[in-house]
């Protein structure tokens, strides 16, 4: 039984459920579905896709992550940002939006995105997820959001503008303003009032639904169609059929469903990490990656688009109580019955109704008060969140993507290179060293003998920077020892350690005598294997900075 869990999950918890969690994930399934539904198609309408196709991606992917995801209250379905990233991709290889062409390279997306997810669990990448710094995701998100607001406005006031850039689209809705459909623009701002008042009024009800279940009634009975106000149009009824990918697309599609899978992954891992069982462990990232990568591989033989878990259902799946996965396999079961009875409904949809949803989904991937908390604690963090949201309005969205990581990872490098490294002092009456400061005035230091700690790892790019540094404080305080303090360097790169040996030989020709303290056993042994070992010898070792101060103090 060991063995088959770690290969289906699902029978970890399958044999010890509950009958009284029944009722739990009955409700839960159902009030998910109520908000996965229109937000499904909304997405399906961020990717320039049939809507159905929305709800395609959500049957599938919930029905095989029941089986074989590890978290028991992630729903997997697809998100606002994956919608956005398949929409420019998409827009590559159909330019004409043609519906057939579309759901061919939407299918091969799918294909390829789960390709590189489990790929990436078969070689255990499950860290890859770190690769984006929660600031930068911050903005990234954000600039996504903007995006996606943006996109939906023109279909508020019922014009049409070509698309050629963030701030261009701007420009180019102010100058068609003359041209806005009263009817429709009104039809919008009622829908956005209303939706907006039932998630402040009354938040336990599903808005969304509620939103486009009113904008559907509306068209039908009053005929808003006689008023100029466009409808969605037909949208398919019945289950998915099996379809093959564009295999010939492969090779234009490939970077960008790189980036997807990259996306998907991280959203799925914040989402499985945010919404635990009390007392349970957060998802396992390398299962996850094979689990996701399965679903988006089953979804593209059924027309489906890229997929992966989200925080807003599986806030709605907790919030109602779930227990388990079977939550999951109702609410599939409920699109299921969406698909058969329901379909013909929804394309009376006003476009109009449409935008607001995806509108709401866009303004809640921006959020202020998280860029004000970064902004609270670090500066430059800030910056970064900054810079990643505008990369994605300035650049586009998979290329914003591209910002975003590199952004990360100099954020990573700067940080790396820039640990500081701090003059010790001691509390008086203790054995307590810490850094010198103008709030403990009173810590006592030793003339002759100066305590240096610097911080983190000490590689090739940083050592320089460091060994400055100390020559300068070495000239400053003009000690007869120099200890250094290592407790809190975690490792020592070969270039550092042969630097660290050559500046021993000078500041010991100029006067100077080092001892290092408090190293961890694998720094340790790389100093024994090193020259630095013969030079400095065991007499200039200390467990302690007390040892070395009792020795060395004047």
């Amino acid at each position: 039984m060991n063995r088959l869990s770690k290969i289906l999950p699902m029978m970890e918890w399958l044999p010890c459920y509950r009958m009284e969690w029944l009722r739990f994930d009955l409700i839960a399934g159902l009030t998910t579905a109520a908000v996965i539904i229109p937000q499904a198609m909304a997405y399906a309408a961020i990717a320039g896709l049939p809507l159905v196709v929305g709800l395609y991606t959500s049957l599938v992917m919930l029905v095989v992550y029941a089986v074989l995801g590890t978290s028991r209250l992630l729903s997997v379905t697809t998100s606002s940002t994956i919608a956005i990233l398949a929409s420019g991709a998409l827009a590559t290889v159909a330019p004409g939006g043609d519906a057939a062409t579309l759901l061919s390279a939407s299918s091969t997306l799918s294909l390829l995105v789960g390709a590189f997810l489990l790929l990436g669990g078969l070689l255990r990448l499950g860290v890859v997820a770190n690769l984006i710094s929660h600031p930068v995701l911050i903005g990234f998100k954000a600039g996504i959001g903007l995006v996606i607001v943006l996109g939906q406005v023109p279909k508020l006031l019922n014009v049409h503008i070509a698309k050629t850039g963030f701030f261009q689209d701007i420009v180019s809705i102010f100058t068609h303003l003359p041209q806005t459909s009263l009817p429709t623009f009104m039809l919008a701002m009622a829908m956005l009032a209303l939706m907006l008042g039932l998630k402040h009024f009354a938040p336990r009800l599903p808005a969304t639904l509620i939103t486009v279940a009113i904008g559907i009634a509306l068209s039908d009975f009053v005929g808003l169609d006689r008023f100029g106000i466009s409808q969605v149009g037909s949208v398919q009824a019945g289950l998915p059929t099996f379809a093959l990918p564009d295999l010939n697309l492969m090779r234009q599609l490939w970077p960008a469903a790189l980036g997807i899978a990259l996306m998907s992954f991280i959203e799925t891992a914040v989402a499985g990490r945010a919404f635990i069982q009390k007392g349970g462990l957060p998802p396992e990232g390398n299962h996850e990656l094979v689990a996701t990568g399965l679903a988006n591989l089953a979804g593209s033989f059924f027309h489906s688009m890229p997929g992966g878990g989200g925080t807003s259902q599986t806030a709605v799946n907790q919030g109602a109580d779930a227990r388990s996965q079977i939550s999951g396999l109702v609410t599939a079961a409920v699109i299921m019955a969406t698909l058969l009875f329901l379909a013909p409904l929804f394309g009376m949809m006003p476009n109009a109704t449409l935008a607001v949803v995806v509108i709401i989904a866009g303004i809640g991937l921006v959020s202020p008060a998280e860029f004000r908390a970064v902004l609270t604690i670090r500066t430059m963090e800030f910056h970064w969140a900054l810079i990643a949201a505008f990369g994605v309005m300035v650049l586009g969205t998979l290329k914003g993507l591209l910002v975003a990581v590199l952004v990360s990872m100099v954020s990573l490098i700067v940080r790396a290179n820039t640990h500081p490294i701090h003059v010790l002092g001691r509390k008086p009456g203790t054995n307590v060293f810490r850094p010198l400061s103008p709030e403990h005035t009173e810590d006592e230091t030793y003339p002759g003998l100066l305590l240096l700690r610097p911080e983190g790892a000490i590689f090739f790019a940083n050592a320089p920077r460091l060994v400055q540094e100390m020559r300068a404080l070495i000239a400053e305080f003009t000690p007869r020892i120099l200890v250094l303090d290592l407790s809190a360097v975690p490792d020592m790169e070969y270039t550092a350690l042969m630097m660290l040996t050559d500046g021993e030989e000078q500041v010991r020709e100029a006067g100077t005598v080092i001892a290092l303290v408090a190293m961890n056993p694998y720094v340790l042994e790389l100093i024994r294997r090193s020259p630095l070992w013969e030079r400095i010898g065991h007499e200039r070792m200390f467990f302690t900075l007390d040892q070395a101060v009792e020795l060395f103090q004047p």
